[in-house]
């Protein structure tokens, strides 16, 4: 049987809610750029990362064709680009990003730090050699490999 954080047992026996991290203390994750906190927990049915640019830096514009994106500025604050021009973030911007849409980031001069949620992408299958994979239609995106939304790689913003 599962205890919640007050010793009180969970009477379904399952997951317990508890706290992650405190955004007010992302300070304490070091000066490291890309994602600096994921949400790794098993069984889970989103992903979450936070995510820091240096100042200047960016996420070059892209679109997610699979997964709608809630972005959620914790520190610093920057510049979202769509296709229909830019957008300030400051701290506490709650931002929706739809599938389908164009968007990338520029940090601003006190960098920015964002937490992503998202639906889980699916896992990786491994298949027979010679067989071929489905072809989703699917171009990257997302979060990638270091953390970055959409590109895997963190650039400096062009003047």
């Amino acid at each position: 049987m599962a205890l919640a954080d007050d010793g009180v047992p969970d009477p379904a026996g399952g997951p317990v809610p508890r706290v992650l991290l405190e955004t007010g203390s992302l300070e304490a994750l070091g000066p490291a750029a890309g994602a600096v906190w994921r949400l790794a927990e098993p069984g889970r049915q989103l992903d979450a990362n936070v995510v820091r640019l240096p100042p200047g830096r960016r996420v070059g514009t892209h679109i997610e064709p699979d997964l709608d994106v809630l972005l959620l500025v914790v520190a610093g604050g920057g510049t979202l680009v769509t296709s229909e021009g830019s957008l300030p973030l400051g701290e506490g911007s709650l931002t929706w990003l739809p599938h389908g849409s164009a968007r990338g980031l520029v940090a601003g001069e006190r960098g920015l730090s964002c937490l992503t949620v998202h639906r889980r992408r699916p896992g990786m299958t491994i298949r027979p050699a010679g067989s071929r994979a489905p072809d989703t239609g699917r171009s990257g995106g997302g979060d990638g490999a270091d953390g970055e939304p959409g590109t895997g790689a963190v650039r400096p913003a062009s003047g």
